[in-house]
């Protein structure tokens, strides 16, 4: 486990972009119970490499710009981008046509907080307009690049986890896109959940947890998605979040 961590210090030394954050204004809140969270998620001692990309990641609540090592990373990134909107696009509206086929159930969502009066829109999305799914879209990868995963595993592993919800709470308070368990902050973030819901914290602590855990498993994925869910060896969510994967692909 000690030199499979050490392999994961040096990956997390050789970010693959230079970015610069900008803040988003926080629009509504969703609550979410789903079936397969990761509710039964273990805490786990972090060794340094890990805790200070998760503490970095903590104070960073907007999408990286990227700049990309030369013309032809550029290019395969612009088609992946156009690639993934129009399959994040026709997903959401899937989802918001027929609510009760994604695969998380009893939603509600909250008024804006600006106007705590107004009725809430069942139709309303974090991911609502093109913009939000481009800078999403552009975070992801840039998290999973830099944690060495591979971008279309993350969007899999989000379809299931939340459904693509911002703000999501599982029954066992895990948060956000990726599903993050609060105790992750309690070191690292002052135990500010709240933090959770920053997309690109989120994403940045879903990434490099799923990274720790295929370190400690030595590359089986099927495992790591397991310890991942709190339900290692089984296959039920290791099987739902590869198969989702392949949308992405």
């Amino acid at each position: 486990m000690a030199r499979s961590l050490r392999l994961f210090s040096r990956v997390l030394r050789a970010p693959m972009a230079i970015w610069r954050l900008r803040l988003g204004p926080l629009l509504f809140l969703a609550f979410i119970s789903a079936d397969v969270q990761a509710g039964t998620q273990r805490e786990e001692p972090l060794i340094d490499s890990v805790r200070t990309a998760l503490s970095a990641a903590v104070h960073q609540s907007g999408p990286p710009t990227l700049v990309h090592a030369d013309v032809k990373a550029a290019h395969a990134f612009g088609q992946w981008l156009t690639q993934n909107e129009a399959r994040l696009d026709k997903h959401l509206q899937r989802r918001n046509s027929s609510p009760t086929a994604a695969s998380v159930a009893n939603v509600a969502i909250a008024a804006a907080p600006n106007s705590p009066n107004a009725a809430p829109d069942l139709l309303a999305h974090e991911l609502a307009n093109s913009h939000l799914r481009r800078e999403f879209l552009q975070t992801v990868w840039y998290e999973s690049q830099r944690a060495g995963l591979e971008p279309s595993l993350v969007l899999g592993l989000i379809q299931v986890e939340s459904g693509f919800r911002k703000f999501a709470i599982s029954s066992a308070g895990a948060r956000g896109f990726m599903q993050v368990m609060p105790f992750w902050t309690r070191v690292l973030a002052d135990g500010d959940a709240g933090v959770l819901f920053q997309a690109q914290t989120n994403l940045r602590f879903g990434c490099v947890i799923l990274r720790h855990y295929l370190n400690v498993e030595k590359g089986d994925l099927f495992l790591a998605l397991g310890r991942y869910n709190g339900s290692r060896g089984q296959a039920s969510y290791p099987n739902a979040v590869l198969t989702a994967q392949k949308g992405w692909q």
